[in-house]
């Protein structure tokens, strides 16, 4: 398909963090962008206030007419009004990430892959790449703080891409440069186990372009010497391409870079947490692959305002810290306690977690109470469903009966907020992939009343 010849696009799931994205790049280009969703939210009314059309009921009158192609999200359910209307039609339709794949053949796509960690490493690099006076266009899983937006536009032949591993999208692409930050175990309703999950992860690798170069991180079990793929390894104090010398300095993380050829000395970075120094490394090691200067990949890590959502500051101030993060997976959990705790020492931290999916939950049950044990009080909210059905037996106190913290708590959406004004936490993190965001402003409200002074 050219994409060249669409001129209509209908968009069903307009709303979700990647086809939103994608829905601005057309409009961008001067197609005509129409799109159905559940629900109305931020994403969608910036569309709307962009110029797309949007509707929020299941009705086959909305859909607009002349339709060239639709585009879905693997989401929807088999069921929906509009989906079942149009599977009969001879309108062409494509997953997001199908489309997805034919942009990474007509441009110069770097896609960022893993379990977890490639929205801040995409967002990271293309923030690299744009103060490094690269036009880049960008796909990203999240709303960067840079560019406040989870897309942006460039008129170069690059393009980052997030290579999303459900459904094994990521196998659509096609890139110049790829990178795996992780192959923890995740999906596994899709794979059915962790060795069939890292086997497509090489498969993804596999699809690079021959003349380009694949960096994976250090350990994660993919081999080296794939056919007619360069590879590279990255991480902290492993691989080719390395961070060193990190620690903290003045409530910043600082680390030098180094591979066979060059070093990088005190880099100064915004994003806590030795797993974001893991990220930036990987997207230093595509920056330096591509040429850039030295001297302005380490300037821009120093003014990246990371992403909404990942270890972002809501308040931060001499009596309360209140960090909102993403974290839905065993390891983002790990890894996100893990940076509080090194920035807060000397304070206790209270955590408050909703798990994201019965599927995740019911895999994952002993990761998820091993790493709220670490948390001083941690807290725990019922499940968040998103697009599945519950699974009997499966809840969240399959989680906390294998809590062996003393201070453990199961609390509601009800009287959270009570919970906590009872005992105004000193660092508070609120973690998952959930609906749990919707308390980030009644909670820096039930803070911000007690003190005067607080920075977002």
């Amino acid at each position: 398909m050219n994409l060249k010849d669409i001129h209509i696009i209908y968009f069903i799931g307009i709303g979700g963090i990647g086809m939103s994205a994608l829905a601005r790049y057309f409009h961008q280009l001067g197609h005509e962008v129409h799109g159905y969703d559940r629900v109305s939210s931020r994403i969608t009314q910036e569309l709307e206030q962009d110029g797309i059309s949007i509707h929020y009921e299941e009705n086959i009158d909305l859909i607009p007419k002349g339709v060239d192609l639709v585009v879905y999200t693997p989401a929807i359910p088999d069921s929906h009004k509009e989906w079942v209307w149009l599977r009969d039609t001879e309108i062409p339709i494509k997953k997001r990430a199908e489309v997805l794949g034919i942009i990474s053949r007509e441009k110069k796509a770097i896609a960022i892959a893993g379990t977890h960690g490639k929205t801040t490493t995409s967002s990271i690099l293309t923030h690299i790449l744009k103060e490094c006076g690269v036009d880049c266009t960008a796909f990203l899983g999240g709303i960067a703080n840079n560019f406040e937006s989870n897309f942006v536009f460039g008129k170069s032949e690059w393009v980052v891409v997030e290579a999303d591993e459900f459904d094994r999208s990521f196998l659509h692409l096609r890139p110049f440069y790829s990178l795996v930050t992780s192959t923890d175990p995740d999906h596994l309703d899709i794979y059915g186990d962790h060795d069939m999950m890292k086997h497509t992860f090489a498969e993804f690798v596999k699809n690079n372009h021959p003349e380009g170069m694949a960096f994976v991180k250090s350990g994660l079990g993919i081999p080296s010497s794939l056919p007619h793929v360069k590879n590279e390894a990255y991480g902290l104090g492993k691989g080719q391409n390395q961070a060193l010398n990190i620690r903290v300095e003045n409530g910043f993380f600082v680390f030098d870079f180094k591979n066979d050829e060059l070093e990088i000395k005190d880099i100064r970075f915004t994003l806590p947490g030795r797993h974001n120094i893991e990220n930036a490394t990987g997207a230093i090691t595509i920056a330096l692959a591509m040429g850039l200067q030295l001297e302005k990949i380490k300037g821009a890590l120093a003014t990246f305002k990371g992403i909404w959502r990942r270890f972002e500051f809501i308040i931060r101030n001499e009596k309360h810290t209140y960090i909102d993060d993403y974290a839905h997976h065993p390891s983002e959990l790990e890894a996100a306690i893990g940076a509080a705790k090194e920035l807060y020492p000397n304070d206790e931290i209270t955590g408050i977690f909703q798990p994201h999916l019965y599927s995740r939950t019911q895999d994952f049950a002993l990761g998820f109470a091993h790493a709220l044990d670490r948390l001083d009080y941690p807290l725990l909210m019922d499940i968040y469903p998103a697009r599945e059905e519950p699974i009997p037996g499966v809840t969240s106190d399959s989680i906390y009966k294998h809590m062996q913290n003393p201070n453990k708590k199961r609390v509601s959406k009800e009287n959270l907020l009570q919970e906590l004004k009872l005992s105004e936490p000193k660092v508070l993190l609120t973690l998952g992939a959930g609906d749990i965001d919707r308390f980030c402003e009644p909670i820096k409200q039930l803070f911000t009343n007690k003190i005067n002074t607080y920075i977002n």
